[in-house]
């Protein structure tokens, strides 16, 4: 198999049947060596009838059904484990992001490069609300990131078998994909193209939906919360210093009433010793948390054997430890 398409649905039932014919018409050219997987999170609506409707038209089409709605990443997640091409195209069922760049995206990877991620220049029918805070938000999550996650992307994107099988080695539950694409590294390249407007259906991302996406981004990796207390426990024991020489002063020249001057250093001090004693366990927690994701400690790009070598190794990503 050299190319699946993974679909996640969650109430798209209007969508469906242009879905499909737009991606029968997109893959066409790959014949059965082209699989469509579509992926039914748990909708309330007609979604897996219209699978099931479509798959009579398409016969690489297959339709993936969770028990309950588990989540946009999730369902995703589910696709990718299904997936047996070589190459994997994710994109929504909203056709806001065009199934037809998947021939460019195609030919950028045969240039040896491992995602072919998608930047939306320009997102048509969406609201200044949602564009200004899409903005932001990119920008904010490389601000407190460890890595360097794609400006203005989605999970619109066309990856490597590799390069998915070292997401896939990942064993988090709090899900991040295009953020996990981004940490585990290869060759990345984007293809700037324009968003369309929704047709069909409504989103579902509400606000609600939005800022639990961001909280789930931000903390997926970035530590830099959990160490905010260290900082300010130096600026507050800076800032206490100069309380110090203020209060000294205040009571030698000023003559202040009996017991201010040891209240205000007292307050002072011991705030800034009890941030420091937080942004410590902070580190820690920390820690704690990068050792239970379970990550990788390194993937190998490429593997060049000593001219001795009776055998090159295969590329194969190495985990830190099993799970069982």
């Amino acid at each position: 198999m050299l190319l699946s398409v993974v679909v996640p649905c969650m109430n798209e039932q209007e969508s469906i049947p242009h879905l499909v014919v737009r991606l029968y018409e997109t893959t066409a050219v790959y014949g059965k060596q082209a699989e469509i997987i579509l992926v039914d999170d748990g909708s309330t609506d007609g979604t897996w009838q219209a699978i099931e409707e479509a798959r009579k038209t398409c016969p690489q089409l297959a339709g993936l059904r969770l028990s309950a709605n588990r989540g946009h990443q999730v369902a995703l997640t589910a696709g990718l484990e299904a997936a047996k091409g070589e190459r994997i195209f994710m994109l929504d069922a909203d056709l806001q992001d065009p199934p037809e760049l998947l021939a460019d995206m195609m030919q950028m990877m045969d240039r040896g490069h491992d995602v072919v991620y998608g930047r939306r220049i320009e997102r048509k029918g969406e609201t200044l609300f949602k564009r200004v805070t899409a903005y932001g938000f990119y920008r904010f999550l490389n601000i407190m990131s460890d890595i360097e996650i794609p400006r203005d992307t989605g999970d619109f994107r066309l990856v490597s078998r590799r390069a998915l099988d070292a997401v896939l080695a990942m064993p988090e539950r709090a899900r991040f994909i295009r953020g996990m694409f981004a940490w585990v590294g290869f060759s990345q390249i984007g293809i700037e193209y324009t968003r369309a407007g929704r047709e069909w259906g409504e989103t579902k991302y509400p606000l609600r939906k939005m800022l639990r996406f961001a909280t789930d981004a931000i903390t997926a990796f970035s530590t830099k919360p959990l160490k905010l207390a260290t900082r300010l426990s130096f600026f507050s024991l800076g800032f206490s210093a100069l309380m110090m020489i203020y209060v000294l002063h205040s009571l030698i020249v000023y003559q202040t009433a009996p017991g201010w001057a040891s209240i205000v250093l007292a307050i002072s001090i011991f705030s800034g010793i009890q941030l420091l004693t937080l942004g410590i366990m902070g580190e820690y927690i920390g820690r704690l948390y990068i050792e239970a994701k379970g990550r990788p400690l390194y993937y190998k790009s490429e593997h060049a054997e000593a001219n001795g070598a009776e055998e090159a190794q295969i590329n194969e990503p190495t985990p830190l430890r099993k799970r069982a």
